[in-house]
C-alpha cells in the first residue's frame, strides 16, 4: 500500500536492533484515514475467505483491525495483556515474547467471544518474528476455531516471521514489507 509505505518514509524512524517507530499514525497517535484505506485494502484481499471473525492484540492490532472489521462488516476481539476483573474465571490464554516490551507478554481471550467453528482472521500491526502472531493462532486454536487468513500493516521480511506462519497453510497479506533496516535506513522489498 504506497500511501502507507510514504508514511513509513517521511516519518518513520529506526531505532535499531529492528525496532521500527511507526507511533505518530500506528502505536501512538492514530491516522483514522490511513487505518480506513487499511482496512479497506484487508477488505479486499480478504474478502473470499469466510471470515466470521477478526482476531487481533492489544493495543496496536486494534485500529488496522476495527478498520478491517469496518469494511468486513466484521466483529473484532483483541486479546488483552492483563485480565480485568469483569472477565470470566476460566479464560483463553497463551504467552509471547514482544519485542518493543523486552519481555514476554500475556494475551488473554475471554471464550465468550471467540468460539469453536469462528473462522478467524487475524489482523496485526507488525508481522516480524511472527511470535505475537502465532500467539494469537494459539488462542483460536484452542477455542476450536478455525484460522483462515492473516495480515499485517508491516512486514520485517528481514526477521522471517512470514517463514513460521507459512506451514499454516493459509494467505498472510503484509501492506508494507522491509527487507532491511541497516544503520538508519529503512529499505522495502
Amino acid at each position: 500500500m504506497q500511501s502507507l509505505i510514504a508514511r513509513i518514509k517521511k516519518e518513520g524512524q529506526n531505532l535499531g536492533n529492528g525496532i521500527l517507530k511507526v507511533d505518530s499514525f500506528v502505536n501512538h497517535q492514530v491516522d483514522a484515514s490511513l487505518m480506513d484505506e487499511a482496512g479497506r485494502e484487508f477488505a479486499r484481499q480478504f474478502k473470499n475467505i469466510g471470515a466470521t471473525k477478526i482476531l487481533t492484540a492489544e493495543i496496536s492490532g486494534i485500529a488496522p483491525a476495527v478498520f478491517t472489521g469496518l469494511h468486513m462488516n466484521l466483529p473484532v476481539v483483541y486479546a488483552r495483556k492483563r485480565k480485568p476483573i469483569t472477565m470470566p474465571d476460566q479464560v483463553l490464554l497463551t504467552l509471547a515474547p514482544s519485542h518493543t516490551k523486552g519481555r514476554t507478554v500475556e494475551l488473554i481471550v475471554s471464550p465468550e467471544y471467540l468460539a469453536g467453528g469462528e473462522n478467524v482472521l487475524i489482523i496485526d500491526d507488525f508481522l516480524a518474528s511472527g511470535a505475537t502472531i502465532m500467539g494469537l493462532v494459539r488462542l483460536a486454536e484452542a477455542a476450536g476455531a478455525n484460522l483462515v487468513g492473516i495480515g499485517a500493516l508491516i512486514e520485517k521480511t528481514f526477521e522471517a516471521g512470514r517463514s513460521i506462519l507459512t506451514p499454516l497453510g493459509v494467505p498472510i497479506v503484509s501492506l508494507a514489507a522491509i527487507k532491511s533496516m541497516d544503520e538508519d535506513k529503512i529499505s522495502f522489498a
